[in-house]
């Protein structure tokens, strides 16, 4: 088994990333390039698809070389930004426009439109999902709609989102989605697993645009000889929160992971029955293997490390991400400085695009370390948020298992622990997204006979506990939630 490498692409929003790792989990070699930003308009935000497919190749191929050649390849698994649509020619493979981009908000008057027609509680009922631009059918549908190349391309139009393109690509013409992104479409009934004609109706969709909905592990496709020296089996995907979910190996219902990147995104796996959130979570397919179909309620943050992103490039408040972690603890507290970062609305479990961000609390003695400090606490705050309802929900956690790059920060990881009153555990190998698809490949491949036997792939981890004083987590709370009434224009 250890001679047998498995091949990851990850597609993320700002890279395109291939890894190599060993069939027990070891990291091998890794290739990445950055994925160009477009920003056409207010709320617009799109990719050039064949710039990713350009990419993905170069960085696959790079790793298919280090590894030895195609034949050293067991499997490929590929992990995505999951609600990012793409449209291209079934004969030729190439995009026939711009990938429209899962942050995109074009179409927040249309479904503010159908939420005014009273279509969101069906939507609910058979998606899981709310109606949100976040999601991909209201893309589509608004790009049938204004942009005329994609009629005039008639029988031979696909549509997809990112994993469903790419191995279009790779194998020349199989047109397949995983029942995880396909579930992010707000076109698929959740509970039977196929594409659902009353939403495909709601949002102009037509069916024969779309791709079959398959496993997340097993014979998915064949790559074409020309690509990599060598046909290679793709043999597991999902979208990239239920990997990082499977990379985390909550395996068990009730088991809980928090992923903390450009947005931050919370999975609780609930087993084999689907919830149904009476607090504005999401209900999504966690995997789904033979057939069989695990859910997990979801809630997202849409702003996390992007913040810090912000802090240094727009406000220039520190140089690196890095530099907030010994700027909080300089600071001491946050001299009563809360930051609630609502710059690109507010996502669970509130769903208010139209809200906006505020720093609330400044004086003369208020520094750049407050602001920076102020800035993390957000992201425990936001937790904190999500954790309530989910416990409303009935899924409360008994843990948390954090990843992503903003967890690298130890006293983020411990604000964490303090604010929810939890263990949380670290992995030391944070990549558990592009990890929980090299699982998916190694189970597809026959590596492994079942999901869970691939918990020994994820490798050590660190535990931070809850030290924080009741009161002094009472007090932070009480701030946020009066600022948070602001933004929500409560007060």
């Amino acid at each position: 088994m250890s001679s047998e490498y498995l091949l990851v692409i990850d597609e993320g929003t700002t890279s395109t990333r291939a890894m190599l790792f060993s069939a027990d989990g070891k990291p091998a070699g890794s290739a990445q390039k950055p994925l160009t930003q477009h920003y056409p308009g207010p709320g617009l935000v799109e990719h050039d698809a064949e710039e990713i497919w350009r990419h993905t190749l170069s960085c696959a191929q790079d790793m298919v070389d280090q590894a030895g050649g195609a034949e050293k390849i067991a499997g490929i698994g590929i992990t995505n930004q999951r609600e990012t649509i793409v449209f291209w020619d079934r004969r030729t493979g190439k995009p026939l426009a711009p990938a429209i981009v899962w942050q995109d908000r074009r179409t927040a008057d249309d479904c503010q439109r159908l939420k005014d027609a009273g279509h969101e509680a069906h939507v609910q009922s058979r998606t899981g999902l709310l109606l949100d631009p976040y999601f991909s059918g209201s893309k589509i549908g608004w790009a049938l709609k204004n942009w005329p190349q994609l009629a005039e391309a008639g029988e031979h139009l696909a549509a997809g989102t990112i994993e469903s393109y790419l191995v279009f690509r790779l194998t020349g013409g199989v047109h397949v989605s995983d029942a995880t992104n396909a579930s992010r479409t707000a076109l698929m009934g959740i509970g039977s697993g196929g594409w659902d004609d009353s939403l495909l109706d709601l949002f102009d969709v037509p069916r024969r645009i779309l791709p079959e909905i398959v496993d997340c592990a097993g014979e998915i496709g064949m790559t074409q000889a020309e690509l990599f020296g060598a046909p290679i089996a793709i043999t597991g995907m999902a979208g990239d929160q239920q990997a990082a979910t499977i990379g985390q190996g909550c395996f068990a219902p009730g088991q809980t992971k928090a992923t903390y990147g450009t947005g931050a995104f919370v999975l609780t796996q609930t087993g084999r029955e689907m919830p149904t959130s009476r607090n504005r979570l999401l209900s999504t397919i966690c995997w789904q293997l033979g057939g069989a179909r695990r859910y997990a309620l979801e809630g997202s943050i849409f702003v996390a490390g992007s913040l810090v992103q912000w802090l240094r490039d727009e406000l220039g408040l520190i140089e690196a991400a890095a530099d907030t972690e010994p700027l909080a603890r300089q600071a001491g507290d946050n001299g009563g400085v809360y930051l609630v970062p609502a710059l690109s609305g507010l996502g669970a479990p509130h769903w208010r695009p139209d809200a906006t961000a505020m720093i609330h609390g400044l004086t003369f003695a208020t520094g750049k370390a407050h602001i920076a400090r102020a800035a993390l606490e957000a992201m425990a705050h936001q937790t904190h948020d999500l954790k309530t309802a989910f416990a409303a929900d009935g899924a409360d956690w008994g843990e948390l298992r954090v990843d992503g790059g903003m967890v690298a920060n130890d006293w983020l990881a411990q604000d964490l622990a303090d604010m929810l009153g939890l263990k949380v555990e670290r992995p030391e190998f944070v990549e558990t997204t592009a990890l929980g698809a090299a699982m998916l490949a190694a189970v597809g491949a026959g590596l492994y006979p079942a999901l869970e036997d691939t918990a020994a792939m994820r490798g050590k981890v660190r535990h931070f506990d809850s030290e924080m004083a009741g009161a002094e987590r009472e007090k932070r709370l009480r701030g946020w939630q009066d600022v948070l009434s602001r933004v929500l224009g409560q007060s």
